[in-house]
């Protein structure tokens, strides 16, 4: 078994793909093992685990939270999404930046984005299903979401008819949420450059 990583984006964000046994009776795969993940420098340790349900031009999202900070890893196990993080880190050189990827049931592709991302999906078949294992356990004290279509960010949504929850129709613009004295927990580190 194991995982490969196909992309690396904005810094953080990680594109991997399980390896796959396939024969004429279907697959196996491991979508998840502490130890190879930590090889890959990625999280190893995840604390929840997240299974939605949507139908074909949902979106959900932008969603992040900072206390405690969660980091999900998306997969979809049914269907097609466009998975999407937005950079939302103060002081971060990609801050108001956003990743998009198409993920499949059948490429098997998970994204992982670390805390300081929102987050989000659009559900582009008839019915889609996306799990997720998250880094931090959900807090509605300490969680917020981004406006879907906030055009200083310009996600290129796949779909323009789409269908929201009342919450992610009123989300704040990334601009108002920065102006927020909660956006100071969302703050940008470096990474520790090691000297040789």
């Amino acid at each position: 078994m194991g995982f490969m990583v196909e992309s690396r984006h904005l810094e953080d964000i990680v594109v991997i793909v399980p390896k796959a046994h396939r024969d004429d009776r279907g697959f196996f795969m491991e979508v998840y093992r502490a130890d190879q993940f930590r090889d890959l420098g990625l999280p190893s340790e995840f604390v929840q685990d997240n299974h939605s349900f949507s139908r074909k031009g949902v979106v959900r999202g932008l969603h992040f939270q900072w206390e405690p900070p969660m980091g999900k890893l998306m997969r979809v196990t049914r269907g097609t999404a466009f998975l999407v993080a937005v950079d939302i880190r103060k002081g971060s050189p990609t801050l108001g930046q956003w990743f998009g990827l198409e993920a499949s049931a059948e490429n098997m592709k998970q994204v992982w984005a670390p805390a300081g991302f929102a987050r989000g999906f659009c559900a582009l078949t008839d019915e889609v299903e996306v799990q997720y294992k998250c880094t931090g356990i959900y807090n509605d004290r300490a969680e917020s979401a981004i406006r879907w279509d906030d055009p200083d960010v310009g996600v290129e949504w796949p779909l323009k008819e789409v269908r929201l929850s009342d919450k992610d129709r009123n989300a704040h613009s990334l601009r108002v949420w920065l102006t927020s004295p909660d956006a100071e927990h969302i703050a940008y580190e470096p990474q520790a450059v090691l000297s040789r």
